[in-house]
């Protein structure tokens, strides 16, 4: 099948690289990654990735231990790219051309975000890595992928979840309660206070009417099966006339 979107933004959260493990990266699962990345690459699709650090680094952590907020997420600015350098090579070793952009300048390392430049990669079928977040303080990777989607005009936004299938009405590894929703507005899904992706990330896609679709990452082929139009995990939107 055709893909049904031409360019997305796929959004990995730093918790996602460590597998079972409970700090850094299980180099298995990055590889598996990368294997459903290079699906829907070789279907064409133009693809864009934004990825937390968490598995190296939480801001909040930081500050929980007494430092300042804005370093804290400095620290952790820098372990988003750490990442991204770390996904470019194993997906570079599968063959895909792959470039990564910061929003911290580090030009030893990896190219300055430019907007256009990024469009012109992508249009060239190079993957984009996005690391450093927006570069600010007291903002989320959730935002940043929100944002660098707006900027280079992505059709959708791929939230990887790690084994939640979803959004639910509640935490599913908690609640066994929890029902599970197939689609869900944007006006909605901040009303109800669902813990998915930052508010302020939510917004941005609100107001660029960019979908999200919530899966889950561990299920083989979910990238590849999203991008050709199958419905799999939550489909968040404007809804009808928003």
């Amino acid at each position: 099948m055709p893909p049904k979107y031409k360019r997305i933004l796929l959004k990995l959260s730093g918790e996602a690289l460590m597998g079972s493990q409970h700090f850094g990266i299980d180099f298995e699962v990055v590889d598996r990654i990368a294997e459903e990345i290079r699906s829907a690459y070789d279907l064409g699709v133009q693809i864009a990735v934004v990825v937390g650090g968490g598995n190296i680094f939480r801001g909040v952590q930081g500050t929980a231990k007494g430092m300042d907020k804005a370093a804290a997420d400095y620290v952790g600015m820098l372990a988003t790219i750490i990442n991204s350098l770390l996904v470019q090579e194993v997906l570079k070793a599968k063959g895909i051309t792959t470039r990564v952009q910061t929003a911290i300048t580090m030009p030893a390392v990896a190219e300055p975000f430019i907007r256009l430049r990024a469009i012109r990669h992508l249009e060239k079928g190079r993957v984009v890595i996005f690391g450093g977040g927006t570069g600010n303080p007291h903002v989320t990777t959730d935002t940043a992928a929100a944002l660098r989607a707006a900027e280079i005009k992505a059709d959708l936004i791929l939230m990887a979840k790690n084994n939640v299938d979803g959004i639910y009405s509640d935490d599913p590894r908690i609640n066994p309660q929890a029902q599970k929703i197939d689609e869900i507005t944007f006006e909605n899904l901040l009303k109800l206070g669902l813990k998915v992706m930052d508010p302020a990330a939510v917004s941005l896609c609100q107001q660029n009417r960019i979908p999200i679709i919530v899966f889950d990452f561990a299920c083989p082929g979910g990238i590849k099966k999203i991008v050709q139009g199958e419905t799999m995990g939550t489909l968040v939107s404007p809804g009808v006339g928003g």
